[in-house]
């Protein structure tokens, strides 16, 4: 279920706005003003326990450049000081969770340099977490933390909420900065992260939070007069552009790639985990994971270790179908699900070129290299089992596959069920349970498909849909004709002109190459059918059908088209609304919950590439208020 934290605002100064303690601050006005820093500021008070850097084994080399790193778990590191740190922004929210108040660091004249790697904040000790991944389905070797820096484990204040600590039993928040340097993972990069990926990484963590969507947090945003050069469009002109780092926390960034240090040689492609063999530190770093993150497991399997393995894949196969069901009722597309960026704790994990979905589309891609979709939004739900698969055999003789295979073919269920529970309350299906509910969300996500209707807008606006012999708002009377025109015009109000679904359904694929098969239908039926077979040759034939319907098609046909549509939709939601209204006493009562559930569970805003793109342009002319206008409104969009 989605749990969204809501928090009443209340005005912090002219032009600006916040939210108590947990307001998110941008400081387009203030860098200027920042004040002076106590002898000892919150930031040098923050308590260190770097337990992991105890636990599992540090290569401690100060070799210079890339490096094969073997029988380590961490590298240690220096962070590279920029030139000029000054804060973006902060999430108060965020930092309160290391017990730091949000207007003390941004006076503290010290703190954008500590929270960008300028200046190593006191207890702290700077390390790149070493780790694999399966890349696009294939075994890409060591890939490790090539631009994010481990700063050390902050005991959570005595004080912290047992909300925020349920999925953190440590009580200790592990804090990285994400564009601090050089490691020995980077490979060909710099380790740099520049404003524009910054302020998206920014937002959209502080985003799904509010979405109540788990992920790790984004603290605090730096940028400075430090520049490197980025080819955005791979056209050969790169451009200069500012340095910037992320503060990011969570109870910690182990992922799935982490156990695949020891993959043996990969048939495939050749590689190898650096540390392939050591099986002693691979049980070490499962027995850190349980012992730390899961300790339930841990104390009821005590003397059982397979038993406690299997337990710890099971809850992570859980935390992770729970994870994508989430995702998929809010129309949020990841991009890169990479066994490295898949988390041990089912937290949504490096924001690279996700996206929420504007018009709905199972086939939304939001990574441009992803050419042939295998992170699409329809996609989802399989690749994290898969990513999962790959897990269990990183594990390898701790999990025997036997029992991985049960655990396993429980995933899709579990997430199903995760889905559907989610899509009852946004459809406001409270009281009952019909065997049809997934019929009627299966008609109406086909529905908004073939009318090119809004993903986010189109579910927020189904709370005026009343039950029936409720009046709707807008409505002259509560005759079901009436209350029919009214809630059709209003969905109709979200869907797609003939112009956008013709852009939408035009085909991608090279003219020459869709005739070459086009002639094949003629000349060789046996090897059209042998390549029609193939996804993206058939995707791309039911994108052309489309396409040249629309293109005798006019404006008033599809609207009409559209109207029929949602018409017979919502004869069968209302209907199902009818049994949830059957044998209840106070319609007035069930209605308002009905209302209350679905506006805090279909999102008013959501973070679209546009309101992102804004607030990267008005930043990088140095004006961060966009960020802060954003960041509030998505804390809003639930409520």
């Amino acid at each position: 279920m989605l749990s969204i934290r809501i928090s009443r605002p209340q005005i912090l100064m002219p032009g600006l706005c916040g939210l108590s303690s947990t307001r998110l601050y941008a400081s387009a006005h203030m860098t200027d003003n920042m004040g002076s820093a106590a002898s000892s500021s919150g930031l040098e008070r923050l308590h260190f326990d770097n337990v992991v850097l105890r636990r599992l084994p540090l290569d401690t080399s100060q070799e210079p450049g890339s490096r094969t790193v073997r029988g380590a778990c961490f590298s240690r590191v220096q962070t590279q000081p920029l030139l000029k740190p000054r804060f973006v922004a902060v999430s108060a929210p965020a930092l309160s969770l290391l017990g730091l108040d949000a207007e003390e660091v941004l006076q503290d004249k010290l703190g954008a340099e500590y929270l960008s790697g300028s200046r190593l904040l006191p207890g702290s000790e700077p390390a790149a977490h070493c780790y694999c991944g399966h890349q696009f389905g294939h075994f890409a070797g060591q890939l490790g933390d090539g631009a994010a820096c481990y700063l050390g484990e902050v005991r959570a204040p005595l004080n912290q909420s047992p909300e925020l600590l349920r999925d953190n039993p440590a009580g200790r928040w592990e804090i990285q900065l994400k564009g601090a340097g050089l490691t020995p993972y980077s490979r060909q990069a710099d380790g740099r992260k520049v404003l524009r990926s910054s302020v998206r990484e920014f937002l959209c963590s502080e985003a799904m939070f509010w979405l109540g969507i788990p992920t790790t947090r984004a603290g605090s945003l730096v940028t400075s007069e430090s520049r490197v050069l980025r080819d955005i469009y791979y056209s050969g002109q790169p451009r200069s552009e500012r340095c910037s780092v992320v503060l990011r926390i969570a109870p910690t960034f182990i992922r799935f790639g982490s156990f695949e240090i020891f993959r043996p040689q990969d048939e495939l492609t050749g590689r190898k985990g650096p540390s392939v063999n050591l099986s002693d530190l691979r049980a070490q770093l499962l027995d850190y994971v349980i012992d730390t993150f899961y300790p339930n497991i841990q104390q009821d399997h005590a003397e059982d270790r397979i038993k406690r393995n299997t337990a710890f894949f099971r809850e992570v196969s859980e935390r992770t179908a729970r994870l994508v069901a989430q995702w998929q009722c809010v129309g949020f597309c990841h991009g890169v699900l990479n066994t490295d960026n898949m988390s041990v704790l089912g937290l949504t994990l490096d924001y690279g070129p996700f996206g929420f979905m504007n018009r709905f589309d199972p086939d939304f891609v939001c990574n441009a290299s992803d050419t042939g979709g295998r992170y699409s939004y329809r996609a989802q739900p399989s690749v994290c089992r898969w990513n999962l698969v790959r897990l269990a055999e990183a594990l390898g003789p701790e999990l025997p596959p036997h029992l991985a295979e049960a655990v396993l073919n429980d995933f899709l269920p579990l997430y199903n069920a995760h889905y559907l529970g989610i899509m009852r309350r946004k459809l406001g299906l409270l009281r009952r349970e019909s065997p049809e509910d997934e019929e009627l969300v299966t008609l109406m996500l086909q529905t908004m498909h073939n009318t090119g209707a809004d993903f986010t807008n189109t579910f927020r606006c189904l709370s005026q849909v009343p039950c029936p012999g409720v009046l709707a708002k807008g409505c002259d009377s509560g005759e079901p004709s009436d209350l029919g025109d009214h809630a059709v015009e209003m969905l109709l109000s979200h869907c797609a002109s003939l112009e956008e679904l013709r852009a939408a359904q035009r085909p991608t694929m090279d003219p020459r190459e869709l005739a070459m098969i086009m002639t094949l239908a003629q000349s060789n039926p046996s090897l059209f059918q042998f390549l029609s077979d193939r996804k993206s040759v058939s995707q791309e034939l039911q994108r052309l059908e489309r396409f040249k319907e629309l293109l005798e098609m006019s404006e008033e046909q599809l609207r009409e088209r559209q109207r029929e549509a949602w018409k017979c939709w919502l004869y069968k939601y209302r209907m199902r609304l009818a049994l949830e209204c059957k044998g209840e006493s106070d319609l007035a009562e069930l209605e308002a919950e009905r209302v209350r559930v679905m506006n805090r569970t279909n999102p008013l805003i959501v973070l679209r590439n546009y309101i992102a793109q804004n607030a990267i342009e008005a930043a990088e002319i140095g004006d961060y208020s966009e960020i802060w206008k954003s960041s509030s409104g998505l804390m809003w969009s639930v409520t």
